[in-house]
């Protein structure tokens, strides 16, 4: 699926990541190197590269992506609710529940294209909306939002360590994430700096080629034989997904 890399898209990538990981030197000077509002670039970042993988290859304009920030966030903030304190399950926790998401969505609104595709993810991002402030309230928490509580059953932490006073912290293997600290930046930028990567082996990629293809002539395509509707179903998963995988967990104290 993937292409090589060049030896321009290894410099590409090693500036990349050399600005990333020196934000903190270079946002100084201008008063901005607080680890908060860093790891919002990098949220953001991730978001903007996932987006550009359907819109920027596919030409596709999505209006609907920021339903699954969303969806990612609550099931992060179940995963510490229910399991454990540790980053990780609830990444995979984000990643898993906004493809399914995205799957469902992109599996409706693909059925259209042009502004009509553009008009369904805005349907369908207004409904999530509506559904997380009504009946999903559950789940949700409403307006209030989803807050960890001394109550929260842990299930994997209650089975390897002693509860502390306190709300316990969001960590990465013993080392603390949250709480205004550098180390939840760095996680933040390390994890854009591995979307950008993949994002970057993508558009090198056959599956990249096809990508562009359609968005220069999607009918041409069909007439020559190819079903464009699993790749455009492929980006749309891939680019849903990809705006959470950064969410920043203190957001949801």
């Amino acid at each position: 699926m993937f292409g090589n890399v060049t030896r321009n898209d290894w410099l590409l990538l090693t500036g990349f990541a050399a600005v990333t990981l020196s934000l903190p030197i270079l946002l100084e000077p201008i008063g901005a190197a607080y680890p908060a509002i860093l790891q919002k670039f990098c949220i953001f970042g991730i978001f903007a590269i996932g987006f550009n993988i359907l819109f920027g290859l596919t030409g596709y304009l999505s209006f609907g992506h920021a339903a699954f920030l969303g969806v990612g966030s609550y099931a992060a903030v179940w995963s510490f609710k229910l399991f454990t304190m540790n980053v990780l399950p609830a990444l995979v926790m984000a990643l898993v529940f906004s493809a399914l998401f995205a799957l469902l969505i992109g599996f409706v609104s693909l059925r259209r294209s042009g502004i009509y595709f553009s008009i369904l993810t805005l349907a369908f991002a207004q409904m999530s909306y509506n559904l997380v402030y009504s009946v999903l309230t559950p789940l949700t928490n409403g307006e209030t939002g989803l807050q960890l509580s001394m109550h929260d059953p842990r299930m994997v932490d209650a089975l390897f360590a002693e509860p502390v006073a306190g709300l316990p912290r969001v960590d990465l293997f013993t080392v603390y994430i949250s709480g205004g600290g550098y180390a939840g930046f760095y996680l933040c930028a390390a994890l854009l700096i591995l979307c950008f990567y993949i994002a970057m082996r993508i558009f090198r990629s056959p599956f990249g080629m096809m990508l562009r293809a359609i968005k220069s002539n999607q009918n041409r395509m069909r007439y020559t034989g190819f079903d464009t509707r699993p790749y455009l179903l492929s980006a749309f998963v891939i680019s849903g997904p990809s705006g959470c995988s950064g969410r920043r967990p203190a957001k949801s104290y």
